[in-house]
């Protein structure tokens, strides 16, 4: 393990640690080629480039060698900022210098104005991808194809970059945010929520359930929101879509989760807003929840104009076998 990198300013003086940085990366991925002049010129004089962009690039140096390197660029189209050009020495995984190098370059974009971040990642590279998952990126849109010599397709990584953002997930949204919808899920039975699980959950059991929910929002049974707050992903909700042939106007509301490091700042608010505009889209004008009795979310839905139908008493066990009550509501938009 190298010893502690320092983050600094990239320089044009670097072209030749980066190229080796980049394929020392790229050789690790079959098919991969590095052809700097034929395809890559910039690296030549990266700092130029990436400044005549607008952006600003980073190199992490340890004992006098580039080892790491970020790069951040504007998108004025999309009010974001693109993360690009991030590699780490594969001798340096695994010892959290990617985490700093990408916060360096977050950092940096929020203070440019940034309300969105990008970036995009070749479909074989799924150690990155676990690493943008992790910070609560999510795949967004089509594949992109770049006609290059090493016949590169890539994912399209995004996600909000600041204040608390709602958005709906697609097919591979949810399957990219599976990783961190298990830690909440995880995260929120161990602190007592009752959502048909019983504590301790293995976080094991927990992905196959959110594999399950990904199938389904493919086959469009179901649909996901997802809530960041400052660019971490913590909270969720779905719209059950796959109703009796006689009930199409109807959706169920299922697993409001916001991780509890993260409540108390509106986001179950903010998502069970989001859920009723979206199934008002959709045409379902009929929702229906149930909840435990007694819970964070009982209060909730009273405030936001939910009608109670009843409770079936000992309706769930915990897990010591002790009997709740359940609560089942509806509304009507």
């Amino acid at each position: 393990m190298p010893a502690a990198a320092l983050i600094r300013p990239g320089r044009d003086g670097d072209a030749e640690d980066f190229v080796a940085l980049i394929g020392a990366c790229w050789s690790e991925y079959p098919g991969c080629i590095l052809d700097v002049d034929g395809e890559l010129p910039e690296l030549r004089a990266l700092a130029s480039h990436t400044a005549g962009l607008g952006g600003a690039l980073w190199a992490a140096e340890c004992d006098g060698r580039v080892i790491g390197m970020v790069a951040a660029k504007p998108r004025p189209e999309e009010a974001a900022w693109e993360i690009g050009r991030m590699y780490v020495l594969p001798e340096a995984h695994g010892t959290g210098l990617g985490a700093q190098l990408l916060q360096t370059a977050e950092a940096h974009a929020l203070a440019a104005g940034a309300a969105r971040l990008v970036l995009w990642s070749d479909t074989r590279f799924d150690r990155a991808h676990r690493f943008y998952e992790k910070g609560s990126y999510v795949r967004q849109g089509p594949i992109r194809m770049l006609d290059d010599i090493s016949h590169s397709l890539e994912f399209r990584y995004a996600k909000p970059a600041r204040g608390v953002a709602v958005e709906v997930l697609d097919a591979a949204g949810a399957a990219s945010a599976e990783r961190r919808l298990s830690e909440i899920l995880v995260a929120c039975v161990e602190s007592g929520a009752s959502v048909s699980f019983l504590r301790p959950l293995p976080m094991q059991r927990a992905r196959g359930y959110w594999k399950g929910v990904a199938s389904d929002v493919a086959a469009g049974r179901r649909l996901l929101l997802a809530a960041w707050r400052d660019g971490t992903l913590v909270g969720t909700v779905q719209l059950v879509l796959a109703m009796p042939q006689n009930q199409p106007h109807r959706a169920d509301v299922a697993k409001l989760l916001v991780h509890p490091e993260a409540r108390r700042a509106g986001l179950g608010r903010a998502l069970m807003t989001r859920v009723e505009q979206e199934a008002r889209r959709l045409g379902r004008r009929l929702l229906v929840l149930d909840t435990l009795a007694g819970s964070a979310g009982e209060a909730l839905y009273r405030a936001m104009g939910w009608q109670e139908v009843g409770a079936i008493p000992g309706f769930a066990l915990d897990e010591t076998g002790a009997e709740h009550a359940t609560i089942f509501f509806w509304k009507r938009l």
